[in-house]
């Protein structure tokens, strides 16, 4: 599994509710609402975190992490990543794409990488879970 993360920050103008709403009925629905094939072909899974500041336990100090979401997608394979990357460039789609974001976003130029996770134990039986699909369910 690969995983990509993209840290991005929403306009200054905009509040997070805006911001999020726009995102989840806008934005993330581009290429359907443009007639377009899937933009994330072979992704398992698109995700957006929202980031809300909170105390560190330790200091009681509040440290705005410079991003107001980390957003994530799945891939089974370091080829559908890459041939997803070469397909969002596809010049029918960018143009559309580049402008809408900049509806969102502060800027086109956010950090974007793939990580690799490491699961730890945890829980009163100090299990690794393993997590379930919920519409598998």
């Amino acid at each position: 599994m690969i995983k990509q993360m993209v840290f991005l920050k929403k306009r200054t103008d905009m509040t997070m509710e805006a911001f999020l709403q726009y995102y989840e009925e806008q934005h993330s629905q581009l290429s359907k609402k443009m007639g377009a094939k899937p933009a994330l072909p072979n992704a398992q899974r698109y995700v957006r975190r929202y980031i809300t500041p909170e105390k560190n336990p330790l200091t009681g100090e509040i440290i705005h992490p410079g991003y107001d979401c980390i957003m994530e997608i799945w891939w089974n394979s370091r080829e559908d990543f890459e041939s997803a990357m070469r397909g969002l460039s596809d010049p029918a789609m960018l143009e559309h794409r580049l402008a809408d974001e900049l509806k969102l976003f502060a800027t086109n130029s956010n950090p974007v990488c793939t990580v690799e996770e490491h699961d730890s134990p945890v829980g009163p039986e100090n299990k690794i879970p393993r997590w379930i699909d919920a519409q598998a369910q």
